[in-house]
């Protein structure tokens, strides 16, 4: 960590990849993040309920808890770490404090209420479906900012590093 405080990591090629890998690792998870809600709902109310309370002219049924739980299971340990992992990264960059509090509160709290809308639409109110849509496109906006915004940070590094890099 004390490489990214003090920006010795500009300096080593081998932080630098691993940081650039991360992030394409992130990327993807944006990316098939959006496919995967799309494939099955849309940003309509309307979509998200037919998702959780099943659609009698489409033939799906209801989503069960034991679905919601496995899926929950998954994203709650999947996305907490990457969340945790690109957050933790943000505090590095030289963003001003209130831009960096806002995307942690964001991510986590998106993410969250993600998860949670889904539960809630299927078992307390069709009346959350809006939420789960708003939450998916906060959550899609916080993690791109994170994503491009973090390598955008690692490329003027990378580039500033090799500036100051003694020539042979």
């Amino acid at each position: 960590m004390k490489s990214l405080e003090r920006g010795g990591f500009q300096h080593n090629p081998l932080m630098r990849a691993t940081l650039a890998w991360t992030l394409l690792f992130a990327a993807g998870l944006w990316v098939t993040n959006a496919a995967m809600y799309f494939s099955r709902m849309d940003l309509t109310p309307k979509s998200v309920r037919a998702y959780y309370l099943g659609d009698a002219s489409e033939y799906s049924s209801p989503k069960s808890a034991a679905a919601l739980l496995e899926v929950s299971h998954a994203h709650l340990a999947t996305m907490g770490v990457m969340i945790l992992l690109l957050t933790h990264l943000a505090l590095f960059a030289p963003w001003e404090d209130r831009r960096k509090k806002l995307l942690v509160a964001a991510s986590f709290g998106s993410a969250l209420l993600g998860e949670a809308s889904g539960w809630l639409v299927r078992f307390v109110s069709p009346a959350f479906a809006p939420l789960k849509v708003a939450a998916f496109v906060l959550f899609q906006t916080a993690l791109g900012v994170l994503v491009l915004g973090l390598a955008s940070f690692l490329y003027a590094a990378s580039r500033a590093g090799r500036r100051r890099a003694p020539s042979a």
